[in-house]
């Protein structure tokens, strides 16, 4: 029965080398962390409070539509680049502003007049950048009644006469 003890230690082969022991390979189930992964996606896209589009609504008049407006109602507001505005009240006379005045400017006009339409005339040189910065201020101060339209060569000679 001595013989028959089994050992821990495999045999050796011939010429005393031992077989190297096999290596077992680890296995990790990665399911779980998927799925974690996937809850957590799904919280986030559920409480995330998505920030609304912010646009403006421009509504075209008909093609070929004229309105008539006494032109004491307008205020024309000529823009020049780099950032050079003047405006005019009806048939006044022409005045400077900078950008930061612009939105005390069209609600100061508006309390007196609340019939005002604003014509914003801009270059075609200026940059979008500035068009869409008074669109802004205009939104701010409350006027939903305004044109956008180009700066014709009579503005620019008339705002060149008057300088």
């Amino acid at each position: 029965m001595a013989g028959d003890v089994a050992t821990a230690e495999p045999k050796a082969k011939k010429g005393g080398l031992r077989r190297p022991k096999r290596r077992v390979s680890i296995r990790i189930d990665m399911t779980p962390m998927v799925d974690i992964a996937f809850l957590l996606l799904i919280f986030f896209m559920v409480t995330t409070v998505f920030r609304k589009p912010q646009a403006m609504e421009v509504n075209l008049p008909p093609e070929g539509a004229k309105v008539e407006v006494p032109e004491s109602n307008v205020m024309t507001l000529f823009v020049e680049p780099p950032r050079d505005f003047h405006y005019r009240m009806g048939t006044g006379p022409l005045a400077t502003t900078e950008m930061e005045d612009l939105r005390e400017l069209f609600e100061e006009s508006a309390r007196l007049n609340p019939e005002l339409i604003i014509l914003v005339k801009v270059s075609r040189d200026a940059t979008y950048e500035t068009m869409v910065d008074i669109m802004d201020e205009l939104e701010l101060a409350n006027m939903s009644r305004f044109s956008l339209i180009p700066l014709t060569d009579e503005d620019v000679q008339s705002l060149e006469a008057a300088s």
